[in-house]
C-alpha cells in the first residue's frame, strides 16, 4: 500500500523515526507521500525523502498559510518541484471551515500555484474543505496533468463530478466512522482506477483508533472498510491502490 498523504515530518513522530519508518513498513504501506503545508516545512520534506527511499514528498502552500505564499517561497516551490523525490504540488486547495472571510484570498493562492503546476505538468493535490464548487470551477480552468482530491469530504455527486472531469479521489479515516454516510456511499461509487488511499496522519485516525494520533500504520483500516463497502476483498483494494499511486505521482 501507499499512503498518499501524511504529515509525518511534524513533531508528533521525530523520536526514534527510524523505528516508526520500520513499523509502518511492516504493516504493508511501502511508500508515504509527505505534502507541504507552508515554506517554513519545504528543506525539511526535501530532507527526509533524500534520506529515506520510502518516503516522497510534495511542496504547496495550504490555503489556511496563504500569508506566507511569497516571491521567495514561489522561488522555492518552482525549484523544488524539480526534485526528483517530490511528486506533486500539495497541499493546495480552499478551506471555506475556519477563515470562511479570506476566500478571495485563498482563490488567488489556489490560482497562482495552479498556475506553476500546469507549466511545469506535475500532479496537484487538492485540500477542499466546505468549497466544492470552487474547487471544482477553478480546476476547470487549468489542463493539469492530474489532480487528487484529498480527504475526500463530499458526497456521491460530488464524487461523479470529480470523476467526470477525470480527478482522483483519496479516501482516509473519515470512512471507517460510524455516520459518515456520505462517504460510504462516494467509496462505494468511485471507480477502481481513480481510487487512492491515506491517512492524513495525524489527523483522522479511523475506527477503532478515533480520536488518538494518526499513523500510517492503520493504513489497512481505511482499506479494509473500503473493501466492505465494496464487497471486495481488501487484498483487491491494497493492489489497485497501489498501482494508481504508482502511476499518478510517477513511483
Amino acid at each position: 500500500m501507499i499512503d498518499t498523504h501524511s504529515h509525518i515530518n511534524f513533531d508528533e513522530y521525530k523520536e526514534n523515526f527510524d523505528n516508526f519508518l520500520s513499523d509502518i513498513k511492516n504493516s504493508g504501506v511501502s511508500n508515504v507521500i509527505i505534502p507541504g503545508v507552508d515554506p517554513s516545512t519545504f528543506d525539511e520534506i526535501i530532507s527526509y525523502c533524500e534520506k529515506y527511499n520510502m518516503l516522497y514528498g510534495a511542496i504547496g502552500v495550504h490555503p489556511s498559510e496563504y500569508k506566507t505564499y511569497t516571491d521567495s517561497a514561489e522561488k522555492q516551490i518552482i525549484k523544488h518541484l524539480k526534485h526528483p523525490k517530490i511528486v506533486a504540488m500539495g497541499e493546495i486547495g480552499l478551506d471555506y471551515h475556519w477563515e470562511p472571510e479570506t476566500k478571495e484570498e485563498q482563490k488567488f493562492l489556489l490560482n497562482k500555484q495552479l498556475k506553476i503546476a500546469q507549466e511545469m505538468q506535475v500532479p496537484v493535490i487538492i485540500h477542499d474543505r466546505e468549497a466544492h464548487e470552487d474547487c471544482i470551477e477553478i480546476l476547470q480552468h487549468y489542463k493539469l496533468k492530474d489532480v487528487i482530491f484529498h480527504c475526500f469530504s463530499g458526497d456521491k455527486n460530488f464524487a461523479k463530478k470529480c470523476i467526470d472531469n477525470g480527478y482522483y479521489i483519496a479516501i482516509g479515516g473519515v470512512v471507517t466512522f460510524k455516520n459518515a454516510f456520505d462517504l460510504k456511499e462516494a467509496a462505494k461509487y468511485v471507480p477502481s482506477d481513480k481510487l487512492l488511499l491515506e491517512t492524513d496522519a495525524p489527523y483522522l485516525a479511523p475506527v477503532p483508533f478515533r480520536g488518538k494520533l494518526n499513523s500510517p500504520v492503520y493504513l489497512k483500516y481505511i482499506a479494509q472498510e473500503i473493501a466492505n463497502l465494496r464487497n471486495t476483498d481488501v487484498n483487491e483494494i491494497m493492489e489497485q491502490t497501489t498501482i494508481n499511486s504508482k502511476k499518478v505521482f510517477g513511483i
